[in-house]
């Protein structure tokens, strides 16, 4: 036992610093942001490319553009051909992918570190040089149709999921789903995507970061001489609308077929980016972690164990968000209970941790929990790229997550009760349940 705690003690001394002092950040005269992070363990360089748009910029009617047009950008340049980029990333032994979020739209490679040469060549060029067909967007909005049909549409607590956000969010573009609806899919026509295209996809929209066996200057140079001559464009933020306030409880029931019933309920929640007190949004963290940090943290230890309530149950906070976010509890009940059973029982835990202070021992071992997850996902180069980039790109400054670990290790009792009555609170819910049917109704 003592290791055990002599482990945590290690790990958080470096931690506190973990990304202080390693990395290197660049701007180009284009507005391209080149941060370079290293790492020397491996020779091996992780290359990502956010851009500053995602589901949350887009407006009614134009849904999922950002996405479509992610898998647009592997259709080819007047440099490289359809088919090209994938082929050049897999015979120099690299993996890429991409993925479209609510806030950017991010694309990234893993190779070797002499290979980073040709990252930059191929991202650059598909910056400002995309060639979109009208045959292969046709081909491709098909294909996100049937993505949608199979990961949302077909998919029961998907469905609820996506039903659940357009219910809790009244004006916030949060409550865009990122695959975009089916209908505005299908209306999407290829001027969309070029004027989209054009208007976010600049170097002064984007941020480059490296993290690898490499040298900062070196992969400045390489930044200059592949992305230093393109051209800027002219940046207009969205019109978002911010969420209006809460006044009462949302309740929503969908009937799909599905094997198992499921409920879902959010409470609307500041972020980093919205907050009145910064405070609030690690208490909010750490009562997220009390309630599901895994088994021995209350909702699993007391609900799936204990009163064998629920047969799956887990809490979510995303304090990393843009806008006004949701704090969210999604449970499953046994076949002996019920969806209200199983809702009550949840708001028992919830006033009890409104009624009664956390004691310290428990507090203590949830935040050791926390930051021990957060310092081991930091061992992926990948993940030290994806913490960078995604604090960037939703405008704030990288450092905020070295000083995570501090604010977390600085939440009270008191504050994780203060945020619990302040936020968990029926004006501000949201409830969603799946009631399933026979496949024949």
């Amino acid at each position: 036992m003592f290791h055990k705690y002599l482990q945590f003690i290690i790990l958080f001394s470096f931690s506190a610093s973990l990304l202080a002092g390693e990395i290197h950040e660049f701007t180009l005269d284009n507005g391209l942001k080149l941060i370079v992070k290293e790492d020397h363990r491996a020779p091996v360089a992780v290359s990502q490319v956010w851009y500053g748009v995602g589901a949350s910029y887009e407006q009614e009617g134009k849904t999922g553009l950002s996405h479509m047009l992610e898998h647009m950008m592997f259709k080819g340049t007047k440099k490289y051909l359809l088919g090209e980029f994938n082929r050049i990333m897999a015979i120099n032994g690299a993996s890429q992918n991409a993925f479209t979020g609510t806030d950017y739209t991010a694309y990234f490679q893993t190779l070797e570190k002499s290979r980073l040469p040709i990252s930059f060549e191929m991202e650059a060029d598909r910056m400002r040089g995309l060639v979109l067909s009208e045959d292969e967007f046709v081909k491709e909005r098909e294909v996100v149709k049937e993505e949608r049909r199979t990961r949302t549409d077909d998919q029961p607590t998907s469905l609820l999921y996506e039903y659940f956000r357009a219910t809790a969010f009244q004006t916030s573009s949060y409550q865009n789903p990122i695959i975009g609806w089916m209908s505005d899919i299908g209306n999407l026509q290829l001027a969309d995507l070029q004027t989209w295209y054009q208007r976010w996809y600049a170097p002064n929209n984007a941020i480059l970061v490296v993290v690898g066996d490499v040298e900062p200057q070196t992969v400045l140079k390489l930044a200059k001489q592949y992305f230093g001559s393109l051209k800027s464009s002219e940046l207009k933020s969205p019109n978002s609308r911010p969420e209006v306030e809460q006044f009462g409880v949302k309740r929503i029931k969908i009937k799909r077929p599905a094997k198992l019933p499921n409920l879902m309920m959010g409470y609307k929640t500041p972020t980093l980016a919205t907050k009145s007190e910064q405070w609030e949004v690690y208490a909010l963290e750490v009562l997220s972690y009390l309630l599901d940090g895994g088994d021995s943290t209350r909702l699993p230890k007391n609900l799936v164990r204990g009163q064998q309530i629920a047969s799956s149950i887990g809490s979510n906070y995303n304090l990393f968000g843009r806008l006004e976010s949701l704090f969210t509890i999604e449970g499953t009940p046994t076949d002996k209970h019920t969806i209200d059973e199983l809702e009550a029982a949840i708001y028992a835990q919830i006033n009890q941790l409104k009624d009664t202070l956390v004691d310290q021992e428990e507090l203590a071992m949830v935040k050791t929990k926390l930051r021990a997850s957060q310092v081991y996902e930091l061992d992926s180069m990948f993940y030290q790229g994806m913490k960078i980039g995604l604090l960037e790109t939703i405008g704030l400054d990288w450092r905020i997550f070295d000083s995570y670990l501090d604010n977390i290790k600085a939440v009270t009792a008191e504050q994780v009760q203060m945020v619990a009555r302040k936020y968990l609170i029926e004006d501000h819910l949201t409830v969603a349940i799946l009631e399933p049917i026979g496949e024949d109704k």
